[in-house]
């Protein structure tokens, strides 16, 4: 049986369940302390959650690497589709749920008392459980060690904590009609676009008090798409590899893609290339972001770019007319204008391992 290192409450940790849960393959999940942490850092080379361990031997950390092989390894049921369009689409949704989402969903955990008392006690009981001293002082040390990373290390202001909101509250919007008329994003079958929407989507949005009583009141779909993606757990009759369409009313998360999520992509991918350690960005005229710029993040857009040029020219064309703008120019540059290397495995800060 295949074994998830992690934490109940973490971002990709559940991003890599719900992943195995809709490709039916089991597992337990094997919860994390410090002494873990760092025993299975020097097994992978890189101190992130979650790691898999397989019944061969083989270890795997990063969800996106992770999901390739396991697609491969695992053909059936496939997360894929073997269209080259709805592959591209599925990818690009799942990016956006991945490096898009996390500030957001960080920021209800961290920002609102309930959520942040609640969470900092799950983390000084868990994760911190091998760590002596009192629980109080844990949970202190987590609080502030959090609010440092994940509010200010992201760039959080009262100026902008508004947008970061709206980040949530309009990619509710987007999801709610979609999920009212269907059971996946693409169609009829879960594919990476879900998984990587349901990484923020479950263990963030949905289980901490503040956005799960948002998502329950404004988004009730949604919802239940959370809890249904969760009880797969037996292998789907359903197979990705079929679609060969996106459907059309996916036009307002396409609009958010490309309006809140790739010019931020960009931005960093520039600083990253020309060694500037923070990028400025605005996210409206009046909401301006400030935060250290993130190779793995440059990595992650280099990954598009190059799935996006594989592309044939009619493919290319199909891509614009489902996002309603051409990948090109100041949006998506090739990625020779972006002279970004990715330098082997790297943890979610970018920091390079071995």
């Amino acid at each position: 049986m295949l074994v998830v290192h992690g934490l109940d409450i973490s971002y990709f940790t559940g991003k890599l369940e719900g992943y195995l849960r809709a490709k039916g393959l089991a597992y337990r999940l094997q919860e994390m302390d410090t002494r873990a942490f760092r025993r299975l850092g020097r097994i992978t080379g890189v101190q992130q959650m979650p790691q898999l361990e397989l019944p061969d031997g083989r270890w795997m950390t990063d969800t996106v690497r992770i999901i390739d092989a396991l697609e491969a390894e695992h053909p059936a049921p496939s997360l894929t589709p073997e269209d080259a369009v709805c592959a591209f689409i599925a990818g690009l949704i799942e990016t956006y749920g991945d490096e898009h989402l996390w500030r957001p969903a960080l920021y209800y955990r961290w920002a609102f008392a309930d959520d942040a008392r609640l969470m900092s006690a799950r983390l000084a009981r868990g994760m911190l459980r091998d760590v002596p001293g009192p629980l109080a002082l844990k949970r202190r040390f987590i609080l502030m060690r959090q609010r440092a990373h994940y509010l200010h290390g992201e760039g959080v202001t009262t100026a902008n904590r508004r947008e970061l909101e709206a980040d949530y509250l309009l990619l509710l919007d987007a999801l709610e009609p979609v999920l009212r008329q269907r059971n996946w994003v693409l169609g009829d079958a879960p594919t990476r676009a879900d998984i990587g929407l349901f990484g923020p989507l479950f263990r963030h949005f949905h289980c901490d008090p503040t956005p799960g009583r948002i998502l329950r009141d404004r988004a009730p779909a949604v919802a239940a798409w959370v809890t249904r993606l969760w009880a797969l757990e037996d292998v789907p009759d359903t197979d990705a590899r079929s679609l060969d369409q996106v459907p059309d009313d996916l036009a307002p998360l396409f609009a958010l893609i490309r309006t809140r999520f790739l010019p931020e992509l960009v931005a960093n991918a520039a600083a990253v290339a020309t060694g500037e350690r923070e990028v400025l960005h605005c996210i409206t005229p009046n909401a301006p972001i400030r935060y250290r710029s993130n190779p793995y993040r440059a990595g992650r857009l280099y990954r598009l770019q190059h799935e996006h040029a594989a592309l044939d020219g009619l493919s290319r064309v199909r891509v614009t007319d489902i996002l309603g703008v051409e990948l090109s120019g100041p949006l998506f540059p090739p990625a020779a204008a972006l002279p970004f290397q990715p330098g082997g495995l790297r943890d979610r800060w970018g920091r390079p391992t071995r």
